[in-house]
C-alpha cells in the first residue's frame, strides 16, 4: 500500500466499520458505497480515474445525489504533516497536492478536508518517489491504528467539528 492511497485505507477502516462488504458499486469513474441511516444517506468514494483527475469522480457523485459540497469529506495524504499525524479542516487551499487541486477545480473549495500526514522525505528530488513508496512493514501497521482512531472520531467529524476531531484523533494516538 503506497503513501497516496491513505484516503482509500481511511475509507476501507469506515466501510468494515459499518460492515459495508457488499454494497460496491462502480459508478461515476469510481466505486462506491452507500450507508442509509435513519439521519440520512453516506456515501464513501473510491475514485478510479488518477489521482490528478479524481475531482470528476466526486462532481458526478455529488451533482448525481444533489449533494452540497460543504457536505463532502475527503481524507487524503499530506507529505507537510508529520507521519502519522492528523488535521482536519474545512475548505483552503491544495497546497500542491494536485489530487486537492483537481476537486478544487470541479466543486470548489467548500468542503472538508482530513489530512493524515505522510511526513517528507527532506529531499525535494525524493518527494515524487516518496508519496508512490509502500508503507514500510511499522508505519503500515501504525497507519492501520491511526485509521481504527478516524473511525471512532466519526461522529466528531460529521458535526463539523474540526479541532476537536483532529485532537482526539491525535491524543489517542500518543501512545502508539
Amino acid at each position: 500500500l503506497d503513501r497516496h492511497n491513505i484516503g482509500f485505507m481511511a475509507i476501507d477502516h469506515l466501510l468494515n466499520f459499518y460492515r459495508i462488504n457488499d454494497t460496491l458499486k462502480k459508478k461515476f469513474n469510481g466505486h462506491y458505497y452507500k450507508l442509509s441511516q435513519k439521519n440520512g444517506t453516506i456515501f464513501f468514494l473510491k475514485p478510479q480515474t488518477f489521482m490528478n483527475n479524481s475531482g470528476t469522480a466526486i462532481k458526478e457523485l455529488i451533482d448525481y445525489f444533489k449533494i452540497d459540497a460543504k457536505d463532502v469529506f475527503v481524507f487524503h495524504d499530506d507529505m507537510d504533516i508529520d507521519f502519522g499525524k492528523i488535521k482536519a479542516k474545512f475548505g483552503g487551499s491544495s497546497a500542491g497536492h494536485n489530487g486537492i487541486e483537481s476537486i478544487d477545480k470541479f466543486i470548489g473549495k467548500d468542503y472538508s478536508r482530513v489530512r493524515i500526514g505522510i511526513g517528507h522525505p527532506k529531499q525535494k528530488r525524493r518527494v515524487n518517489n516518496h508519496v508512490l513508496e509502500d508503507f514500510k512493514e511499522d508505519e503500515e501497521e501504525r497507519m492501520k491504528e491511526i485509521t481504527e482512531n478516524i473511525v471512532k472520531q466519526i461522529p466528531t467529524l460529521i458535526d463539523k467539528k474540526m479541532d476537536l476531531f483532529s485532537s482526539k484523533v491525535n491524543q489517542n494516538l500518543n501512545g502508539i
